[in-house]
């Protein structure tokens, strides 16, 4: 195997699981998936200025949500209610869809996924602080939605 070869192959092992769950935020599982294939293939396709990249993941994530926008309509997915699983509110979906996609980005990988804001950050290609402006407002507006007011 080529150095390139080893190297995208270290790349792909280490990032994409988080660049798949990022997309999940935006497209849902299924959709996340295909989003994600086709920003590692053009990643490959385009490897060695990719690498040089001061944030290439970053940069991957974009390629896929530009290339599957056309394609693809946002939406939440979140499991069934079951036994033994936590107690979801029923308009959390709904409410999550409803979100700009960088709120819903940003509120998802931090609260469903326990990414720092500095992660997302670097994700999204951002400073921390815009972060955490997205997170703040997409938790006021499913407050807001769902009808939940804090004390305090």
């Amino acid at each position: 195997m080529s150095e390139a070869a080893e190297a995208f192959s270290a790349f792909v092992r280490a990032h994409e699981p988080r660049l798949r769950q990022a997309l999940t935020a935006l497209y849902g599982p299924d959709q996340a998936r295909d989003a994600a294939a086709e920003g590692l293939t053009y990643a490959w396709q385009h490897w060695d200025r990719v690498r040089a990249m001061d944030n290439p993941v970053g940069y991957v994530y974009t390629v896929a949500r530009s290339r599957g926008r056309s394609r693809r309509k946002p939406r939440v997915v979140l499991p069934a209610p079951s036994p033994g699983m936590p107690y979801v509110e029923l308009g959390l979906a709904a409410g999550l869809a409803a979100l700009p996609e960088r709120q819903r980005v940003a509120v998802l990988l931090v609260h469903g996924w326990d990414w720092t804001h500095q992660d997302v950050a670097d994700l999204m290609g951002v400073s921390v602080s815009t972060v955490r402006n997205h997170l703040a407002r997409g938790l006021d507006s499913l407050r807001t939605r769902l009808g939940v007011h804090i004390d305090g």
